[in-house]
């Protein structure tokens, strides 16, 4: 939290040029708050006093009874809900999923009066859902975590997700995939308020290289969790099997995890994507390997344990065997597309 100043907290002046009002959700992460913040608090004064000069930010909610994150700790709103016609942007930092789909109605019906008021409404994490729960993001594109993506279209067949990128700038409505990709879109619109060199100072203090752009590909591929299945027990496995690449489960540890026998599971999974559970899951590891090539520059070495192999020439065989080329060869065609 910003350090306090004879100044109070609770008034924006006109004077500043980026004024921003956050909401939290309950179960709120942490992270993106933290660091969409700290973005704003390092441009908010030349030196690094915390002093809210250039821009102006205020933490609101229904009372002053604290909030709790994701991961317990507290943040207490310094005010109850203003007038969001004050405000530049209203952010509202999502969290653990069902929280942010079920409570704080009172949030939502702020969000509301933030669209009354014609003032941009920025969503990271799955405040996005939020968003989408106050009826604001109707025919709208919106960026989700891979993590989230069939949570979205699962539940939401008027929205159009994206989660190839890091965050989608869609006018008045701005959505981010959580992170510290909050910095970035931080530093943009720092950037876009008060000009480059507020934002560069920002990133630098937070040693952070110069702001990815918003069509930045997320660390992690859509493919991923764009599966066509449709059975709960397989969805479940999927969802263990993304999460666990560099250190592959085995299939009794899955089918343990999901609370299901391994040998329905491996029927299951047999069933509705017409290939056995393991095969699947190196096919994934593998589509993570190509993706990483493709996007990254780490070494063929490091990909490799990545994506759960013992060695470069055990990954090398079973890419070869996947996509009729070695990853060598991959990451020389995307070098020549550079040069």
């Amino acid at each position: 939290m910003p350090k306090q100043t004879t100044q109070n907290h609770s008034t924006t002046p006109t004077s500043a040029s980026l004024k921003v009002g956050f909401v939290l959700m309950p179960s709120f992460t942490l992270l993106p708050f933290s660091a969409f913040v700290d973005a704003l608090r390092l441009a908010a004064d030349e030196d690094d006093h915390s002093e809210q000069i250039n821009c102006r930010w205020t933490v609101m909610g229904p009372n002053l009874d604290k909030i709790t994150s994701s991961s317990g700790v507290t943040v207490q709103p310094w005010e109850t809900y203003r007038d969001p016609a004050e405000f530049d942007y209203i952010v509202v930092v999502g969290g653990l999923l069902q929280e942010t789909l079920n409570g704080s109605q009172h949030l939502i019906d702020y969000l509301k009066r933030a669209d009354q008021a014609h003032t941009p409404i920025v969503g990271l994490c799955t405040g996005s859902f939020a968003m989408i729960r106050a009826g604001l993001m109707k025919n709208r594109r919106c960026c989700v975590s891979w993590f989230h993506h069939r949570d979205l279209t699962d539940r939401f067949a008027d929205v159009t997700p994206v989660a190839d990128q890091l965050f989608v700038d869609d006018g008045d409505r701005i959505t981010c995939a959580g992170g510290a990709v909050a910095a970035d879109l931080a530093a943009y619109i720092i950037e876009r308020h008060l000009g480059q060199s507020w934002a560069r100072k920002s990133l630098r203090i937070l040693v952070m290289d110069n702001p990815r752009p918003a069509n930045a590909p997320q660390p992690k591929p859509q493919q991923l969790s764009n599966y066509q299945v449709e059975n709960k027990w397989v969805i479940k496995a999927l969802s263990l099997m993304e999460q666990n690449l560099s250190r592959p489960l085995s299939t009794n540890d899955i089918a343990q995890r999901i609370n299901i026998s391994k040998r329905q599971l491996e029927r299951l999974f047999l069933a509705d994507t017409g290939e056995s559970l393991q095969k699947f899951y190196r096919v994934i590891r593998l589509s993570y390997g190509l993706w990483l090539l493709q996007n990254t520059e780490r070494s063929i070495t490091d990909i490799a344990q990545e994506c759960g192999f013992a060695d470069t020439a055990h990954f090398s065989r079973a890419f070869r065997m996947a996509f009729d080329k070695r990853p060598t060869e991959v990451r020389a065609t995307i070098i020549a597309k550079k040069y």
